[in-house]
């Protein structure tokens, strides 16, 4: 089976694959040292050659247990891409947090790439996301903060998570932004209807997605039953898993979205890499998203 090859995120952005692997739960996984270079150099044999961070996964712990396997194999760094997220302050007695609040300042921006440089063991992030919509984030000092990170060679590309269409379109009207990252799913279609997906198409970005499988439950037979049958019935047509059908949907969507996987499992991560060879019919395509609504289209 052929290598996934990387593919733009916009006209000037970064080259990633096509889908990425996702480390929030890390630190969960129980990894010791051969578990993790296991786990990452099967990835990179796929070509899923992109690593999704943020500072605040597994309580600001998992950038540096990843950074463990770079620092150990400094020559990777050119085979793989950093994405990292920054603006969540959840509640910390240690670190003077009483509530969970964003913080989108320079201050805060830059010490958290800095932070992140660090633990995982790089000289540049190849994207940084604003993790959050901030209700006080100023565009202009935002703006500044990311062309002083491009300019020191910190940070190569920016963009943000969970924005909504008017969000994005603010901070991309200051500053160049390649790719909103956001929740997608068959049991989370928002972003088909509330304009998320046309924007990226006029933007001509692609869209990174958060939760791609719903965390398991798109094969709960007990959550949706006709939606759960119907991944299986494709399966078995395609002669894939469901969790590859349920891929091969999303990817199928015109704004050519970049789903994020987050596995400890090594057959998630083949799932994930078959996934992006599979182009589903449209009717079938049609076919899942009728049993995700529950009605077929008007």
């Amino acid at each position: 089976m052929s290598r996934l090859t990387l593919q733009g995120l916009a006209a000037d952005g970064p080259l990633l694959s096509p889908v990425a692997a996702g480390v929030w739960r890390l630190d969960e996984w129980g990894f010791d040292d051969a578990a993790l270079a296991a786990w990452v150099e099967h990835a990179i044999a796929l070509g899923i050659t992109t690593f999704d961070h943020a500072d605040l996964y597994g309580g600001f712990r998992c950038e540096a247990l990843f950074g463990r396997w770079l620092k150990a194999n400094p020559s990777r760094r050119d085979d793989i891409q950093l994405v990292s997220k920054c603006g969540i302050k959840p509640p910390d007695a240690a670190r003077g947090w009483r509530v969970k609040h964003y913080d989108t300042s320079a201050a805060h921006i830059t010490a958290s790439v800095h932070a992140s440089l660090q633990n995982l063991g790089s000289d540049h992030l190849d994207l940084l996301l604003i993790h959050r919509p901030d209700p006080l984030l100023d565009t202009d000092e935002v703006a500044e903060t990311f062309e002083r990170l491009r300019q020191a060679g910190k940070v190569r590309h920016f963009g943000v998570s969970n924005f909504s269409p008017a969000q994005y379109a603010l901070l991309a009207s200051r500053t160049r932004l390649v790719t909103n990252q956001i929740e997608a799913s068959l049991l989370h279609l928002d972003p088909f209807i509330d304009g998320t997906f046309e924007l990226c198409q006029q933007q001509r970005i692609r869209p990174m997605l958060w939760s791609p499988l719903a965390g398991g439950r798109l094969f709960d037979a007990g959550t949706k039953p006709a939606l759960a049958a119907e991944l299986q019935r494709l399966a078995g047509e395609y002669a894939v898993s469901a969790a590859t059908v349920a891929l091969a949907w999303l990817l199928r969507h015109p704004c050519r979205p970049l789903p994020i996987i987050g596995s400890r499992k090594l057959s998630a991560l083949d799932d994930a890499a078959a996934a992006c060879r599979l182009t589903l019919a449209r009717e079938d395509w049609f076919a899942l998203l009728q049993a995700a609504r529950g009605t077929e289209v008007a």
